[in-house]
């Protein structure tokens, strides 16, 4: 896959996440969920992820990107699904999460994990990648305007159904 470097031992590398993974993931969102100053994830959710990323007939509901350092350590993911756009007709692919560890910024794990999410969309024949990030997060605002994207000003709420 374009976007997902193949490395070898001793080559920082973006890859598919494996089933065995999710403990680890379930570990870096909870930093991500630190980092952003929110609730932290579900005790149990690996196994939450499982069912979304692997399990079921058809595709996926859940792509997840994994960053390894040179060191085979896993230091970071992303996450995306597909979305449908009312306004503009279309699908394009939602990243939800993007997180590396402490350290591991600007190191070039980064833009991959970016090249992964892209080449996803592209996998799936879309045309387009959309996120967001805290207001706060200047570094990670900085990044993206590196990469080339564009910010649109919105506010996300959230709305429980019980």
């Amino acid at each position: 896959m374009s976007g997902v470097k193949d490395g070898t031992q001793g080559v920082p590398r973006v890859r598919h996440a494996r089933v065995e993974d999710l403990p680890e993931v379930a570990r870096l969102a909870a930093e991500h969920a630190e980092y952003e100053k929110a609730a932290p994830p579900a005790a149990d959710l690996a196994q939450r992820l499982a069912g979304p990323l692997f399990g079921g007939d058809g595709p996926p509901r859940l792509y997840c990107l994994v960053a390894e350092s040179a060191d085979g350590k896993l230091v970071g993911y992303a996450t995306c699904a597909p979305e449908f756009s009312t306004w503009e007709g279309r699908a394009y692919l939602h990243m939800d999460c993007l997180f590396l560890r402490s350290g591991q910024r600007g190191h070039g794990l980064g833009p991959l994990l970016v090249e992964a999410v892209v080449a996803q969309a592209r996998t799936l024949g879309l045309d387009e990648v959309q996120w967001q990030t805290p207001v706060w997060n200047e570094g990670a605002i900085r990044f993206y305007e590196r990469l080339g994207a564009t910010g649109k000003e919105k506010l996300r709420y959230a709305l429980k159904v019980e």
